[in-house]
């Protein structure tokens, strides 16, 4: 804002004193001091606010105001309150240095004038971003993108000092400012995530306010302009963008700025979706050779057009894992098949990867309601047998992202995910398939609207229990457990944890009355009288396993 319009707008009480020919200068910000040398707080462009505190005589006057002009400073506003008028050598300090001087009427405050400018200046900037940011969407729209999201976040900092991110449905963060500070650390990307498909699902309209410790949040969807009509197409796949601050006090022109950034960020969102198809279509391929049993000769030729796209550089050929994920919705209207895919676009992101888009080394196909991914390992990282790069993990695959995922489910989804282990040839991809969708009918049969299987618990009682029917399962449970769980409920005592302690130590004794930290004499009680209530042996081994069995299914 200019000088000019300060001076034009009563309500500020402001008098010319001096600079006459200056009063088109741009007002950048605003300061009230009454330090003597406040130039290390000065960035430039400030309407310097102050009660003339620092000044004890007249030739205190001629240095501050050096100082001011030496820091570039718009104007200087000096109040009436303390001294009356304003002094005569401020006056004819301000006019040798051409410095703008007002005298501020002693029943205005400066608080008054510091939010209209504040408010004033704030205006602007948006504005002026805003232009920039369609200048940026024009140029995104019409070829190569600019930076990507981090440029226009960059905008947001450096103009608005707004910390904002971009953050995927499961959690992930996507973008940030380089000026925003620290990148949000998991919990909170993953509990914003959470709060922001928890809002979407209920139907509300962004911005959704989320408040993580003290700190409040806004959460503005960024949705694909070829967006789905029911929220659960895109629920799982469409990104946010997160701004640390409450959009509920904002003027309708910023929020419209923040909408334009989110199709901003929605153009490059569906950039990056288009440049998966080469992938997609890799996957697609390969998955109908393998389930249409095509010879192995033909399988491999396939892969071996898919690892320099998804593994560019590497010298021998990887070895594969397949990942089987299913998204079912209550009532069948939606498929499943998309969201299970761009799902496992955006979880399985390969530890190893660098760059933007760390998930531009999976490969997924879906069909119905599965989607079926092809992870490339490198065969050095596939002979590992820890660490992350070992490949995809079942049990971990998941833990991260569980919360989002739920919140983005509500009450009407569930999503199950199976995982086959690595194989290192064309040959054995039809079984990995096998497996892994063996895998995830494992975990679909257990409960929760968030569950992972994978290969290792094919071949334990873990691939046998989730099969027996529940009405088998309740039966053989209660013949067991329930004469123990109803004399722990009517004298306290710990029969089921002994039990279940007993088992794990194999039954050791010494080793069972360590652990619980009992002797061994009491230990022996408990157990003879679990044998006595059940009328099993807990020597003979098939009593045993019918305990181990019955404490896993209840």
């Amino acid at each position: 804002m200019r000088l000019r319009a300060l001076l034009d707008t009563d309500a500020l009480g402001l008098r010319l004193l001096g600079g006459e020919d200056e009063l088109d200068r741009t007002v950048r910000g605003v300061m009230t001091t009454d330090l003597r040398d406040p130039s290390r707080y000065l960035a430039g462009g400030e309407l310097v606010l102050t009660g003339l505190a620092w000044r004890r005589d007249a030739a205190d006057s001629e240095p501050f105001v050096r100082l001011l002009v030496q820091a570039g400073v718009a104007a200087l506003a000096a109040g009436e309150a303390e001294l009356g008028d304003v002094p005569e050598d401020l006056v004819v300090a301000c006019a040798r240095h051409r410095l703008p001087l007002f005298a501020v009427h002693e029943s205005v405050a400066f608080a008054t004038i510091t939010e209209h400018v504040v408010r004033q200046v704030s205006g602007e900037r948006a504005g002026d971003l805003a232009a920039v940011v369609d200048r940026h969407r024009r140029m995104m729209t019409s070829g190569p993108a600019g930076g990507g999201p981090d440029v226009v976040l960059d905008l947001l900092g450096s103009d608005l000092d707004l910390r904002a991110w971009v953050l995927s449905p499961a959690g992930r963060l996507i973008a940030g400012s380089k000026v925003s500070g620290p990148a949000l650390p998991a919990g909170a990307c993953a509990a914003l995530a959470a709060e922001h498909l928890a809002a979407t699902r209920t139907g509300r309209r962004g911005p959704h306010r989320a408040l993580l410790g003290t700190t409040t949040y806004s959460l503005f969807p960024i949705r694909s302009p070829q967006g789905g009509r029911d929220v659960r197409e895109t629920v799982l796949s469409d990104w946010l963008l997160a701004v640390e601050a409450d959009a509920g006090d904002w003027p309708e022109e910023r929020l419209d700025l923040l909408q334009g950034v989110t199709q901003l960020i929605a153009v490059e969102r569906d950039r990056r979706d288009a440049a998966r198809t080469v992938r997609r279509r890799l996957a697609q391929e390969v998955l109908e050779l393998v389930q249409t049993g095509a010879a192995p000769a033909e399988i491999a030729a396939r892969l071996r057009v898919a690892a320099p796209v998804l593994l560019p550089g590497l010298g021998a050929a990887p070895h594969w894992q397949v990942v089987v994920a299913r998204v079912e919705w209550d009532g069948g209207e939606v498929a499943g098949g998309p969201v299970a895919q761009s799902l496992l676009e955006e979880i399985l992101v390969d530890p190893l990867a660098t760059g933007q888009e760390p998930s531009d080394r999976i490969a997924v196909a879906h069909t119905g309601d599965e989607a079926v991914a092809l992870v490339p390992l490198p065969a050095v990282a596939a002979e590992q047998h820890d660490g992350p790069a070992a490949g995809v993990h079942a049990d971990v695959l998941l833990a991260a992202v569980r919360d989002p995922l739920a919140a983005g489910l509500d009450d009407d989804g569930r999503v199950t995910v199976g995982v086959s282990a690595a194989v290192h040839s064309a040959e054995g991809l039809r079984g990995a398939l096998e497996e892994a969708r063996h895998a995830r009918r494992v975990a679909a049969a257990r409960p929760g609207r968030v569950c992972a299987a994978g290969h290792q618990e094919l071949a334990s009682h873990v691939l046998l229990l989730p099969f027996v029917p529940d009405d088998v399962r309740r039966a053989f449970t209660a013949r067991l457990l329930d004469p123990l769980r109803d004399y722990d409920r009517r004298h306290r005592a710990e029969l089921i944890p002994t039990l279940e302690a007993f088992l794990d130590c194999d039954g050791s004794w010494t080793r069972c009355a360590t652990r619980l930290h009992l002797h061994v004499n009491t230990l022996r009680y408990r157990v003879g009288r679990i044998e006595q209530l059940t009328g099993r042996d807990l020597s003979r081994l098939e009593d045993k396993l019918d305990f181990f069995l019955a404490l896993r299914m209840s």
